[in-house]
Formats: C-alpha cells, sequence, structure tokens
C-alpha cells in the first residue's frame, strides 16, 4: 500500500496543504472561534498544521498549573494567559511564564487563583515588559507588598482588584506612583483603601478613563481630585455611603469627559446634589440611581438639561408620579430606562414617559406590579424600536397585551415574562419577532407545547430559553425549540415535570448547548443524559438536582464527553461513589453540589476531593465535615477549595401543577 502511494504520487512524499501560504492557514484559523475543540482538531490534520496552529494562537486558558511547561514549548506566541481554571498558580508557575512569555503577553488573569506571593509577581511584571492588564480581584490575601510588585509593570493600562480587602493607601499609591500609564482601574471592595490612596491614583495617573470605587469609605477630599481627571469617561461610586450633595458640589467646576455615573445605594445624595452635574456633567450619557433617594419632580428636574443622557436605571427607588411626568418632559430621547422593583409605577406615569420617549431601546419595568394592560398597550404602540423587554411578575397584566407586543416589537432581542399570564395565543405572536435570542418564561402556567411550537418556528436565533416550572411543557415542545433553534446555549427546564429523555434526545442536536438546567426532572434517565453530552461537548453548567433515575451510567459518558464541564450540582439524584470518582476525568471542574446523596460514602467522597485538582468551590451537606479526614479538609482548603457545609432536612416537594393553586388558595 505505501509502495503503491508512493508512485502515484510521483515517488514523492507530497502533501497538498504545503502549498497554502501561511496567512491562508491563519486565515482559517480566524474562522475557528465558536468551538475550542475545532483548533486541536485542525492541529492534529497534519505537520504543517499542527505547527501554524502553535504559531497562530494569541489566547489561552490552561486548565492545571501543572501543563504550563508544555504549553510554554508548543504556543511560543502568547499574549493574553486566562488562569481561571487553575486555581492555584505556584511563584514557580509564574516563574515559567515570565521567561517563556517576557517579550509577548500582554494580559493575564488572577481573579480565581491563589498561592502565589510578591516574589511570583514580582518577576512576572518585571520581564514582561508589554504586560497592560492584570486582573487580581478576589485576592483576599494579597497585601501592599504585592501591590508594590504590581508597580514594577510600568505600561500597565488595566488593573483589577475588586474584592482585594487586605490592601491599604499605602499598596494603591505604590501603584499610582509605578503605573502612570493605567487607565482602566477597579477598587470595588477593597475596604482598606480611603481617600489618600484614590486620591494619589487621581493626582498621578493623568489618562485614567474608568474608575470603580464601589463601597470604598472615601468622601469629597478624594472626589475633587478624581473629578479633575481629563479623560474620565466613567466613574463608579456604588455603596459609597459618605457621598453626599457637598461631595457632588464639586462638579460644578467640570468634569467635560465624564459619560457614565453610577451613585447606587448612595443614600445621602438628593436633586441638590445632583443638580451640579447639569454644569460640571454635561456629557453624561448614563446615570444609574439605584436604590438610591426617592426620585420626585425635583430629583428628575435637575437632570433635564443634560442633552446627551441616553440611560437612566432607577432600579430600587421610591418613584412618584409627578417624578416620571418630569422624566417624560425632559428634552432628551432616552434609549434606555430601567424602572426595575421601583415603587410608585402607575399605569399613568409610565404611559406618560412612553409618549415622550418614543425612541427606547430597552425598557426594564421588572416587579411593576401596578401597572396594567394600558401601560402594554401604550408600550407597544409607540416604543417599536424596543430590542430588550423585561416585564418580570407584572402580575395585574393579563393574557391580552402580549399578543401586542408580538404585533409591534418585531426588533426584540431579549424578552422576559417570567411568572406572567401569557399563554400559547401570546407565544404565537410574539415568535413574529424573528430576532429574539433570549426568551424567559418561567413560572408561565398557561402555555403549553403549542406555544412552544410557534416560537420554535419563528424564532431561529434564539440562545436562551427560560421555561422554569412552567409545568404544561412536554417532550413535543422541547421537540420544536431543538429543531428550530438549533443555534440554542442555553435552555431551563427544571420542575417541567412531563419531561422524558426524548427531550434530551432532541436536544442533543444542539451541539452549542452550555447549559443545561433540568433540577426536578425526575423522569428523565441516565440514557437521556448520554444522548445530550454525547451531542453537546461544549456543556459547561449542568443542573440534575432531584432527578432520581440519573445514575452512574450517566456519569461515565459525562466524564467522558464533557471536558468543559466546569459547574454540576448532583443532589438528590441516584449517584454513587463510582460515578463521582468517574468525574475526576474532568479536568476543569470548579464547582460541585453533592447534597442528599445515598451512595455517596465518606471514603469515595474523601477519594474524589483529592483527585479533583482544579475543585474551587463544594457544597456538602454538614455530616461530612465530621466524617472526612481533618488533616484532608486542611489540604484541600490551602490547595483553593472553598467548603460550603450545609445541615438542610430533607423537604417532600410539592408538585408543580399544584404550586400554583396552593399559592392562590393558602390553607387557613
Amino acid at each position: 500500500m505505501k509502495k503503491q502511494k508512493h508512485e502515484f504520487l510521483g515517488g514523492f512524499n507530497f502533501n497538498p496543504f504545503d502549498l497554502l501560504s501561511e496567512e491562508i492557514i491563519f486565515m482559517i484559523l480566524d474562522l475557528l472561534n465558536r468551538n475550542p475543540l475545532d483548533k486541536k482538531s485542525f492541529s492534529l490534520v497534519c505537520k504543517s498544521f499542527y505547527a501554524a496552529e502553535s504559531k497562530h494562537r494569541e489566547s489561552l486558558k490552561p486548565r492545571l498549573q501543572e501543563h504550563l511547561p508544555a504549553i510554554l514549548c508548543r504556543y511560543p506566541n502568547i499574549t493574553h494567559l486566562d488562569l481561571t481554571l487553575c486555581s492555584l498558580v505556584s511563584d514557580a508557575s509564574l516563574s515559567i511564564i515570565s521567561n517563556g512569555y517576557a517579550s509577548t503577553l500582554r494580559s493575564i488573569d488572577f481573579s480565581r487563583s491563589r498561592l502565589f506571593s510578591t516574589s511570583g509577581l514580582f518577576g512576572l511584571a518585571l520581564n514582561c515588559k508589554n504586560l497592560v492588564e492584570i486582573d487580581l480581584s478576589n485576592g483576599t490575601e494579597l497585601k501592599d507588598s504585592a501591590m508594590a510588585a504590581i508597580a514594577e509593570a510600568k505600561n500597565l493600562e488595566k488593573l483589577w482588584l475588586a474584592r482585594c480587602k487586605s490592601i491599604t493607601d499605602m499598596g494603591v499609591g505604590c501603584v499610582a506612583v509605578g503605573c502612570r500609564k493605567l487607565r482602566f482601574i477597579c477598587l470595588k471592595w477593597c475596604l482598606g483603601v480611603g481617600d489618600l490612596g484614590v486620591g494619589l491614583i487621581a493626582i498621578k495617573c493623568k489618562h485614567v478613563c474608568y474608575l470603580d470605587l464601589s463601597y470604598l469609605s472615601i468622601t469629597n477630599t478624594c472626589l475633587s481630585s478624581i473629578l479633575k481627571l481629563q479623560h474620565l469617561e466613567e466613574l463608579v461610586l456604588e455603596g459609597c455611603f459618605s457621598i453626599d450633595d457637598d461631595s457632588l458640589a464639586v462638579l460644578k467646576h467640570g468634569c467635560k469627559s465624564l459619560k457614565s455615573l453610577d451613585v447606587s445605594a448612595c443614600q445621602n445624595i438628593s436633586h441638590n446634589g445632583l443638580s451640579s452635574l447639569i454644569n460640571g456633567a454635561e456629557g453624561l450619557q448614563q446615570l444609574t440611581l439605584a436604590h438610591g433617594s426617592p426620585v420626585t419632580s425635583s430629583l428628575a428636574d435637575c437632570l433635564k438639561k443634560l442633552s446627551l443622557l441616553q440611560s437612566v436605571k432607577l432600579d430600587g427607588c421610591l418613584i412618584t408620579y409627578d417624578g416620571l411626568k418630569t422624566i417624560g418632559n425632559w428634552c432628551v430621547s432616552l434609549r434606555e430606562l430601567s424602572l426595575c422593583k421601583c415603587s410608585g409605577v402607575t399605569d399613568e406615569g409610565l404611559s406618560f414617559v412612553v409618549t415622550k420617549h418614543k425612541d427606547l431601546r430597552k425598557l426594564d419595568i421588572t416587579c411593576c406590579r401596578n401597572i396594567t394592560d394600558v401601560s402594554i398597550a401604550h408600550i407597544t404602540n409607540l416604543c417599536n424600536s424596543l430590542t430588550s423587554l423585561r416585564m418580570e411578575s407584572c402580575t395585574l397584566v393579563s393574557r391580552e397585551p402580549f399578543v401586542l407586543i408580538g404585533q409591534q416589537c418585531h426588533l426584540l432581542e431579549e424578552l422576559d415574562l417570567t411568572d406572567n399570564e401569557i399563554d400559547d395565543k401570546g407565544l404565537k405572536y410574539i415568535s413574529r419577532c424573528s430576532k429574539l435570542s433570549n426568551l424567559k418564561l418561567g413560572i408561565c402556567h398557561n402555555i403549553t407545547d403549542e406555544g412552544l411550537i410557534d416560537i420554535g418556528r419563528g424564532c431561529p436565533k434564539l440562545l436562551e430559553l427560560d421555561l422554569y416550572r412552567s409545568a404544561e411543557i412536554t417532550d413535543m415542545g422541547i421537540l420544536a425549540i431543538a429543531q428550530g433553534c438549533p443555534g440554542l446555549e442555553m435552555i431551563n427546564i427544571s420542575y417541567c415535570i412531563d419531561i422524558t429523555d426524548c427531550s434530551l434526545l432532541s436536544l442533543s442536536k444542539c451541539s452549542r448547548l452550555k447549559t443545561l438546567e433540568s433540577r426536578g426532572c425526575s423522569l428523565i434517565t441516565s440514557l437521556g443524559l448520554t444522548a445530550v453530552v454525547v451531542g453537546c461537548k461544549e456543556l459547561t453548567k449542568l443542573d440534575i438536582k432531584k432527578c432520581h433515575n440519573i445514575d452512574d451510567a450517566g456519569m461515565i459518558p459525562l466524564a467522558h464527553f464533557s471536558q468543559n464541564l466546569r459547574q454540576i450540582n448532583l443532589s438528590h439524584s441516584s449517584v454513587t461513589d463510582v460515578g463521582l470518582l468517574s468525574l475526576t476525568s474532568i479536568g476543569c471542574l470548579q464547582n460541585i453540589t453533592i447534597l442528599h446523596l445515598k451512595g455517596l460514602t465518606p471514603c469515595g467522597l474523601a477519594a474524589f476531593l483529592l483527585a479533583c485538582g482544579g475543585l474551587t468551590k463544594v457544597k456538602l451537606q454538614a455530616a461530612f465535615r465530621w466524617l472526612l479526614p481533618h488533616p484532608l479538609v486542611e489540604h484541600l482548603e490551602a490547595r483553593g477549595c472553598m467548603f460550603h457545609w450545609r445541615d438542610k432536612v430533607l423537604q417532600v416537594e410539592l408538585d408543580p401543577k399544584c404550586w400554583k393553586l396552593q399559592l392562590e388558595n393558602p390553607m387557613p
């Protein structure tokens, strides 16, 4: 056979792919970004493709730090390194990275990693001269010395330090002095940082355009320096309780570059402080006042001269009718308005707002429980450009207005109808919204397979579908969705109690499926789960809690085919030690919940925990806390695993079909 092959090719070992230029091969690789396994398959075609893929790759997300030496040899041109799957990253690993990618590395993400020290960070910052972005979020054990090491990254432009609770003004000051090119910085929940550290950032880092200071104990002492930054475009002051009207008064002196301001949960800011925005930040485009002072006519009136304002978020605020009417009278043309969980929103006020702001693209009226069909009629008749409508739990809206949504709002991409009275007729009209990508129908007790069949036929771009506790849905409806929406990435069928393996067999054709939540679907078995994992190799999140018929037979194929799985809930299933141990072959598994598994023993659990090196979060029954060897628990915690012990008593689950009935007719 080998001789015949040589004769056919003229006696030479000829590879036709060698005729392709490197540029053409790189263009092919650029098109293989949907599934990470595609590039792996490409590299296995031949030696030239293997070499080209190694040379082309610039972004990498390794599963285990012990793979780093081999990775360096194969991929020499990495610019972005994501270590979020490696819960433990030692100084030795950082040394390997800093030496191997000294000239190429531009971005590195440590936001879920630990174990490294100041020494490792110092070597990284010193060697990687082209580093422009570092994410150290959740580094609760990082001290000021670590910030001094980061200060050696002289070309740094983006630094994320959310929840680094142990750093102080001194550490932030080191960064400010050393990293003069900083443009984006997040200090959210850095509780040790105050006016001094933030002030130094403002003085030393003149190019800052994004600054998140959420939940810091800062005052107007540093705010005056911040607002003098000439390039500042986005400022987040959420939960800064010491910020008041006097603090915002410094805006009068001008912050012309500011485009987005978030003062959520700042209870001491009233219309007097916000009036400073008119002259000082007239270029503002997005304003977030969530969970703050009541929105009265005085507060709304002080913002009416912000002629460029496009987005206003008032979530959780008390809103008066006069306040809504004043917002309606603004001269600006709002594109986004969020009134989520706002008390005081009525038909009269909301109708007046949409009458004046007909160009709205996004509207959130979640839990506005006083609005009725009147508001929906005005919204659908006037705001035909809506791309996002969120109206969960608008309980006074009847079935008929949902027909209007489908008739008038054909540009919708996101629609949240959770806990509403929509029925199949409403879904039939909503299926006309052919651009829908995200549809939430949880706790919608009036919809059946008939409505889902229409959605499957009319919404081929659907990516996310939530059917949580919509108990009338059966396999027929899921089949229609799977056939009509092949690009589906997320589906929640939890507590749809008539769902069987047939639904999972249908969903196995949706090869891009990443999230499957089937909690409480007691009729599905390991056979159905096997079908899904074989067909959907991109699965990253799986919830099979209370799927009593799923056992070890489903875990073995899951472990083999779902190598991208990161999160799983096995509670109340029939999985035993054998099935659990098979999951140890999934290298990127990080989060697992295993409550009330009758076939689980302390020995089996201990073996699983010891073998799963990437676990960062485990939920277990409190009884295991005393059954597992204490040194083992300490070892796992030191390795980066966080345990959540749950002392829950087994509860009887209500039949979802009776659930709503019992809420409407509670026992005396």
